[in-house]
């Protein structure tokens, strides 16, 4: 349990400087509990056990899950900083990624299946991760196509776009005027 929180807090945290922001991290963070409750499915299907390689592949899924976040929420700001509202800049950037995002999913899962189906020494605790992997990613993935969206529209609007300063300070050098000579 230590180590999920160690993992959570380490992905938030490595977020946060990404994306110069406390608030997006938790959008892109919404995800993780999707993938873990469908792992905790896959593994109750399958008649496996929460044991020690069922928790490896669940700490790995911190990082699988949170890829989706982070390919919709990444372009969401680069299209705010273009200009646009919160609410189109979501539903264009989830139309975008979308693509990307299943293909990712559906490559990392069947990365999976020869852990799943291989047998030999071993290949119970290879299976157990498999199977995590397999449903927390699929769960994760169909699922977050709508809650990240969802908890962006609710939680951008209290956000700058991440180029505000930028310009902010480039409006004002452009209205300062230039003093000639020496100073």
């Amino acid at each position: 349990m230590i180590t999920f929180a160690m993992a959570l807090l380490v992905v938030y945290l490595v977020l946060a400087a990404q994306f110069e922001s406390f608030i997006h991290p938790f959008v892109i963070m919404f995800t993780v509990p999707l993938a873990v409750l469908g792992a905790l499915l896959g593994l109750w299907i399958t008649g496996g056990s929460l044991n020690l390689f069922s928790q490896i592949g669940i700490v790995m899924l911190v990082g699988l899950a949170a890829k989706n976040g982070i390919l919709m929420v990444e372009f969401a700001n680069q299209l705010r900083d273009e200009g646009r509202e919160v609410t189109e800049a979501i539903i264009e950037a989830a139309d975008v990624r979308l693509r990307p995002i299943l293909m990712t999913s559906v490559a990392t899962m069947a990365g999976a299946i020869p852990l799943v189906v291989a047998g030999g020494p071993g290949s119970a605790s290879r299976a157990t991760i498999g199977v995590v992997i397999i449903f927390g990613v699929a769960f994760s993935s169909l699922l977050s196509l709508y809650v990240i969206p969802a908890f962006y529209s609710l939680l951008a609007p209290y956000t700058r776009s991440p180029m505000f300063l930028t310009r902010k300070l480039q409006q004002l050098e452009g209205r300062t005027p230039e003093v000639g000579g020496h100073a």
